[in-house]
């Protein structure tokens, strides 16, 4: 709580604050408030001066701000726009803030609220803080008091998504640790893909990114966003795949306090997290039927509804989607909704597999081996012609992801496999002479050797899904 200190410091008026601070040089437009830069505010007080005065402190500094002279009038505005903070006083005709507060909360009101009162008792101060008000200014306060209050409220809201976005990620690509925001390669179809993206970036449109698993999806969709207006603000990743179906609603419009079992506190989810910014949905065609209808009314309106609340949020957004399923037979089979495949396949960019892209895998294979080898403390496996010779002739159904996997177990053993590396089988044949499907055979069972028969591992360490090593051993078992 931010409650005054000094008695001088209280009694001092809001005009007089504001024009000490105007003499003294601090016009609180230093560094300190940077983050107010962008930021949107609503200013709720039944008394004209006080709206006035918070309105000139805050304008000048702030994005946007909105003013209104009762709860019923600021009801109005949340149901019209996003606040990224509420300054609310307490006292006023017909409904005091507190009880306004509490109700907001309850039918799905996230930003953060401060209140502003000339009675600094215990008792309203146990009050705001349950009705879910995160600080407490005390009338008359300086103008630099309210700004470093809703200062510390953004800084607040922004490590705590930051932060709640970095674990998603974490948990969601914890295998994707290089090349994230660049496309690595000179063949034509690495260079025609960055050119795409070139164009495209700095427009509003969605993009739908297609290709095979471990093409590099989302390597191009943070591409996108670097290259992007939006490219300062969050880049939230989401697998739609990873999720369970009973939650990922939750997850994606977040939730109020009570909407369902063990709902203990109110949270934005990831549409609201990638406010401004970009929010990839990745494996798309995964996201289950009654999400796509939901998702869609997102497209249209660029409005989420909570679990549990009865207002519509605006979201700012950049849509990134990925899917590595043929969306249009999806929608034949009655799996994926044609009206939000239209919707969605506006710009289309399809990510080339690694055997189509040349000698990139010959500069992709140096840089895993160069950045792996630094992050795991363990000297680099030279790449001699046998290996640079197998790299080119295999087939690579895991594509980037699976080459990365390679050169991480490489390091680990100190060598490349035997069989990868065109050394002499246990049956004495020369590996080099093997056609690239037995190449391929041999390298996908010296790996289920190695796990032991696990078809689950061998997937992970070869990039490539378990459903690929069932089909590939049905077919060498005849």
């Amino acid at each position: 709580m931010n409650l005054p200190t000094s008695k001088a410091s209280a009694a001092i008026s809001p005009a007089a604050a504001s024009e000490t601070a105007a003499k003294s040089g601090k016009s609180a437009g230093g560094p300190e408030f940077s983050a107010l830069a962008q930021a949107s505010i609503l200013i709720v007080d039944d008394e004209p001066g006080m709206r006035n005065f918070l309105v000139r402190t805050l304008g000048p500094r702030c994005k946007h701000v909105e003013e209104a002279a009762d709860t019923d009038e600021a009801s109005r505005k949340l149901d019209k726009s996003r606040f990224d903070v509420v300054i609310l006083d307490n006292i006023m005709p017909g409904k005091n803030g507190v009880d306004w507060l509490a109700e907001q909360r309850a039918v799905g009101f996230f930003a953060d609220a401060i209140l502003i009162t000339a009675y600094a008792d215990l008792d309203t101060a146990i009050q705001a803080l349950r009705a879910g008000a995160v600080d407490f200014v005390l009338k008359p306060f300086r103008s630099n008091q309210i700004l470093n209050a809703v200062a510390r409220c953004l800084d607040r809201v922004r490590l705590q998504r930051e932060n709640y976005v970095l674990r998603y990620a974490l948990r969601a690509s914890s295998d994707r640790t290089f090349l994230r925001d660049n496309l690595i390669g000179e063949s034509p179809a690495a260079r025609s893909v960055r050119e795409t993206i070139a164009r495209v970036a700095r427009l509003p449109t969605s993009i739908l990114l297609t290709g095979e698993s471990g093409t590099g999806k989302e390597v191009a969709a943070r591409s996108i966003h670097s290259l992007s207006d939006r490219a300062d603000k969050p880049f939230v990743p989401v697998n739609c795949a990873a999720i369970p179906p009973e939650m990922i609603e939750g997850e994606l419009f977040g939730h109020i306090k009570g909407a369902f079992t063990g709902a203990d506190s109110g949270r934005e989810g990831l549409f609201l997290y990638a406010h401004g910014g970009t929010l990839f949905l990745d494996e798309i065609g995964e996201l289950p039927l009654p999400m796509q209808s939901k998702l869609l009314r997102v497209l249209e309106d660029r409005r989420v509804r909570p679990v549990g609340s009865e207002r519509e949020v605006p979201v700012d957004l950049r849509f990134i989607f990925a899917t590595n399923a043929d969306l249009q037979k999806e929608v034949e089979k009655g799996r994926f909704r044609a009206d939000l495949y239209y919707r969605l396949n506006v710009m289309q960019i399809h990510l080339p597999l690694l055997k189509d892209r040349d000698d990139d895998v010959q500069e992709l294979a140096a840089i895993f081996m160069s950045k792996l080898s630094a992050q795991l403390g363990m000297p680099p496996v030279p790449i001699d012609s046998s290996v640079r010779a197998a790299l080119a002739s295999y087939d690579w159904p895991g594509n980037v992801r699976e080459l990365r996997n390679l050169i991480e177990r490489t390091l680990i053993l100190g060598a490349f496999p035997d069989d990868f590396a065109g050394a002499p089988r246990n049956d004495g044949q020369a590996a080099s002479a093997d056609s690239l499907a037995d190449l391929e055979r041999r390298h996908i069972i010296s790996v289920l050797k190695e796990t032991g028969g696990s078809r689950e591992e061998a997937a992970r360490r070869l990039g490539i899904s378990r459903k690929t090593i069932d089909r590939k051993l049905a077919l060498w078992n005849g």
